[in-house]
């Protein structure tokens, strides 16, 4: 799996949300550096197993969409000799 990686802005974004959590919930203040180098952290270090998640979702998700497909397909099928 290749590195995970943000574009600028989306960094920006997550390293406002890390300053905040750590102001508002921690109580103490973290500077832009440190903010970035815990977001690289969990990134390389936590990052697979959301991605994996995120991956098992997808499927859970499409393997129920397709088992309703797989089930309406005999609603439409036309009659025939060979029908099962």
């Amino acid at each position: 799996m290749p590195a995970i990686e943000f574009t600028k802005e989306e960094k920006t974004v997550l390293v406002g949300k890390i300053q905040r959590y750590f102001r508002e919930e921690l109580d103490r203040e973290i500077g832009q550096f440190d903010a970035e180098f815990l977001l690289d952290f969990f990134s390389a270090e936590v990052g697979a197993y959301y991605y994996n998640r995120g991956l098992y979702d997808a499927q859970a998700l499409l393997e129920k969409r397709l088992e309703t497909i797989t089930e309406a397909i005999p609603e439409i099928e036309k009659p025939t000799e060979f029908m099962k």
